[in-house]
């Protein structure tokens, strides 16, 4: 699991080869400790895929720039774009249908 940052996005987001799922959440958003065991299963079990999160209290920055105004977010970058955008709290099928629907897109 990476702990993303502005000193580290581009690097471990817009450089991957893989598609990389990232959780924005914070520690004080009840739904986003739900989201998190779901978050750190998908981290350890799917292949082909970098797990990612950010807290929006400690990178304002981030969290603005990628619009995300309510948590948790989930977005889904590949090949260095956002390529999905999952507002609200979702179980880990649904998650990994996003991820398996994107590594067959052009």
């Amino acid at each position: 699991m990476i702990t993303l940052t502005s000193d580290n996005f581009e690097e471990n987001v817009l450089k991957n080869d893989k598609p990389v799922l990232i959780d924005f959440w914070a520690s004080w958003c009840g739904p986003c400790q739900m989201q998190s065991p779901i978050i750190d299963e998908i981290d350890k079990e799917a292949e082909g895929i970098t797990v990612a999160k950010v807290n929006v209290d400690e990178e304002p920055e981030l969290a603005s720039k990628y619009g995300i105004m309510s948590i948790p977010t989930i977005l889904v970058f590949k090949d260095g774009i956002c390529a999905s955008t999952n507002v609200g709290l979702h179980s880990k099928q649904q998650l990994l249908e996003i991820i398996e629907n994107l590594k067959f897109k052009a």
